[in-house]
């Protein structure tokens, strides 16, 4: 058999389940083919026996006349062999039997004895394919419904029919497709009488063509109710060396005769099926023996209980590879869901394919190669009573007889299915029942008990007074106790403790009481056993998670206190608006409320010695002292700078090399450094991945445009440009961090759009106007710090 690969899913991932089902249609289409192949050797292998047997000839030789005489008839090898197996006498030999002395009167065999009828093309083509599909016909009902596929689309043929004589000379229904049961039930039998086309063709041995109901039936007895239902029909006898036994029946509702192509065609089909009869397990000259395939059957009706009597079918290796049923009562086809079918003569695979997956299926095997009987473990079948619903519980039994299996499947009653449940019970709830008798000091354990301490259900429960020798010193002494509290005054406990088995320490849980006899006496003791060790880990586990979470919760407190005090000690608030050279400027502060952590968001606001104001806002990635450190570096050092002279975008590179060589190589920040010169209103601002200030002018809102700036800590050679932007009175210019607009999961987008409509309402130029713009832009619970600088350009009567 061929196989392919299939490439492994991502985790993840589903899996191609049509790339699946592909793979294991061409797989299952292999399978088959291999079968048909097997099965094809075995009837050529057969066949070629057969010739060996009648002509005395080597294997060699009878393959090599087989493969002429194919030639010879523009058979194919297949063909041909069918034909020779049908072609044999009463005495010709089967599997495994020895061949008759031939004398003068045997017979020949293949073509010797069915002379050629010149066929078309298309029939011989039509006629090997039917040799092929011959090989997976198992019954006579097989051969029926393979028959009817052949023939319906080739000459609307509607119902096969398969008769063979029975020994008073009448006629038996072997096999049918086509056909319901309620019709074959009342044709299956037909009596020895004249004028029936069928033992017509049977006793001239030659084809009976009805091709005009309506003349046919003022003189002979047609079947079917009504007749008309078919309206031509054509008998034929199948072909062998003696009187034949088997009539083909081709059944069609519509009216016309069978042309020369179609009698050709329907002679090369008996002659193929002759073969496939003789070849069958259980053939059609068996017959005669139905009257002890009815008493088997009539014995089965009887029963009371689901069973079924199976034969192997077997490969071209001798392997099972499927099972007849020759029996079986009516309960068996209600547990296989095959209620109210006739099972008997039918393949079980046919009706149940995934049974070969099942354990019923391997026991079967196992029964019949080693003859131990074979019994499943229980199962649940939904059955309706009295048009309700309930489970039932079963099992099933194999036992051989002879090469037979029989199959049958118990209901358990109710003290079983309480038995099964409590099983279950204890296996689920890792628990077991124990029991001491303190007057014979017997004891008794159910399995789980073994199973929880780990003992060897050889070795026998313990006694009640040694059980404390199994727990841990440390517990010994308070289980001691308890017992000896038990036993002698009746008083019942509940007593965790700790063993020590193969898989370790295991902590137990005992609760028992005890029974006591009519003095008050305890005489026997209940007690049932629980493995708590799972819950008992858990629990330990969880204490040490939140030990670790309080320890861990301390640290982080402590961590924020002393951040929070050194970014208060590093960066003041002023409690009112400062005015920087002409300018109204308010600044605010939120650290964030979520977390245990102090952020890096920073601002200046200071008068340079020049008369002009350095106005900043910046944020450290991170939290903690870490990143308050680094805040203050940048923040001091910014301003130093400037104050000396450096250019802005000279400030921002240095700080972006400072940050580079920090001890902390991988920090990054944003920022915005703006100088603004009074005596011109020019302001020039530089910025580092920051994002850019919101202007109010007039009542109308704009983000400056930003220039070229890069994120500090982030290259080697950045790249800063400036930009500038002349204030008039009455301007509003906001400079801000990224808490202020970001709160996922809104976009930043979306933010700026906020801001810019929080500024541009009427209300946000009186005073308080920057808490009212806090107010509604924060949401009640910040993720980050927020920073901002409000300066404002007073107007001239302000001034």
């Amino acid at each position: 058999m061929t196989s392919e690969p299939v490439t492994p899913a991502e985790p993840g991932a589903a899996p191609d389940l049509v790339e699946l089902a592909r793979i294991v249609a061409r797989q299952r289409a292999e399978l088959d083919r291999l079968r048909d192949q097997a099965a094809m050797s075995a009837v050529v292998e057969r066949a070629k026996g057969a010739v060996m047997a009648l002509t005395g000839c080597s294997a060699d030789a009878a393959d090599e006349r087989l493969l002429q005489r194919a030639k010879a008839a523009r058979h194919t090898l297949l063909e041909e062999c069918w034909i020779t197996l049908g072609s044999l006498g009463p005495t010709a030999p089967g599997p495994g039997e020895a061949a008759e002395p031939l004398g003068t009167d045997t017979p020949c065999f293949g073509s010797d004895v069915l002379p050629e009828t010149a066929a078309p093309d298309d029939v011989a083509v039509a006629l090997a394919r039917l040799g092929q599909a011959l090989v997976r016909v198992m019954t006579p009902h097989d051969l029926a419904r393979c028959l009817l596929e052949h023939l319906a689309p080739d000459m609307a043929a509607d119902a096969i029919m398969i008769y063979a004589r029975r020994p008073d000379g009448g006629l038996g229904l072997i096999g049918h497709a086509g056909i319901d049961d309620q019709l074959a039930a009342q044709w299956s039998q037909v009596p020895p009488l004249s004028g029936i086309p069928a033992l017509d063709a049977l006793r001239t041995g030659e084809p009976c063509w009805l091709e005009d109901v309506a003349t046919h039936e003022r003189r002979e007895l047609l079947i079917g109710d009504p007749p008309e239902r078919w309206r031509s029909r054509a008998w034929l006898p199948v072909p062998a060396a003696g009187p034949a036994h088997v009539c083909i029946g081709v059944l069609r509702g519509r009216a016309g005769s069978f042309t020369a192509r179609d009698q050709a065609h329907l002679r090369g089909v008996t002659g193929l099926c002759a073969g496939r009869l003789r070849a069958f397990d259980a053939p059609a000259e068996r017959a005669g023996d139905a009257t002890t395939d009815d008493a088997v059957q009539a014995l089965f009706d009887a029963l009371p209980i689901a069973a079924m009597l199976l034969t192997p079918l077997r490969d071209a290796s001798g392997d099972p590879e499927d099972f007849r049923v020759e029996a079986a009562t009516t309960r068996a086809g209600d547990l296989l869901g095959r209620a109210g079918e006739e099972l008997a003569g039918r393949r079980l695979l046919e009706f149940r394919p995934a049974l070969t997956e099942e354990p019923l299926w391997q026991g079967c095997l196992r029964t019949l190669t080693t003859g131990e009987p074979y019994e499943s473990e229980p199962f649940a079948h939904e059955e309706v009573v009295a048009g309700i619903a309930a489970l039932s519980t079963y099992s099933a039994r194999v036992a051989r007889l002879d090469d037979a299996l029989v199959v049958s499947w118990i209901r358990h009653g109710s003290s079983d299915r309480q038995e099964q449940r409590l099983a279950d019970l204890q296996r689920l709830g890792n628990l077991g029942w124990a029991n001491w008798n303190l007057a014979t000091q017997e004891a008794s354990w159910s399995t789980q008990v073994f199973a929880i301490f780990s003992r060897d259900p050889a070795h026998g429960p313990v006694r009640l007074t040694a059980l404390p020798e199994l727990a841990l010193p440390e517990d010994a002494p308070a289980l001691t106790r308890a017992v000896r509290a038990l036993v002698q005054e009746g008083r019942a406990f509940d007593l965790p403790f700790r063993v020590r088995t193969s898989g370790g320490i295991r902590h137990l849980r005992l609760v028992a009481e005890a029974v006591a006899d009519m003095h008050g006496t305890p005489v026997e003791v209940h007690g049932v056993v629980q493995d708590m060790t799972a819950r008992r880990r858990a629990e330990l586990a969880l204490v040490e998670s939140e030990q670790a979470i309080l320890t861990q919760h301390d640290v982080l407190q402590a961590e924020r206190t002393l951040a929070s005090r050194l970014q208060q000690a590093l960066l003041p608030l002023a409690n009112r608006p400062v005015h920087l050279a002409g300018l109204r400027v308010e600044v605010a502060y939120l650290p964030a409320q979520s977390g245990v952590h102090v952020g890096g968001d920073w601002f200046s606001a200071v008068e340079l010695p020049d008369g002009d104001a350095l106005l900043v806002v910046g944020d450290v990635a991170g939290h903690g002292v870490d990143a308050v450190a680094t805040m203050a570096q940048l923040r001091f050092t910014a301003k130093g700078m400037v104050i000396t002279g450096s250019s802005l975008t000279g400030a921002l590179a240095r700080l972006n090399t400072l940050l580079l060589h920090s001890r902390d190589s991988h920090a990054t920040a944003t920022m915005v450094l703006a100088r603004y010169d009074s005596r011109q209103r020019r302001l020039v601002w530089a910025q580092a991945g920051h994002p850019p200030p919101l202007l109010l002018r007039d009542g109308e809102v704009r983000y400056l445009d930003r220039p070229k700036g890069m994120l500090l800590g982030a290259t080697a050679t950045p790249v800063f440009e400036e930009a500038e932007c002349r204030l008039a009175p009455g301007d509003r210019l906001v400079l801000f961090t990224d808490g202020l607009v970001e709160h996922p999961p809104e976009s930043i987008d979306r933010g700026l759009e906020r801001l810019a409509d929080a500024v541009a309402a009427p209300h946000a130029e009186g005073p308080g106007s920057l808490g009212q713009l806090l107010a509604r832009m924060l949401p009640d619970e910040r993720r980050d710090d927020v920073c901002v600088v409000d300066v404002r350009v007073p107007r001239m009567r302000e001034v």
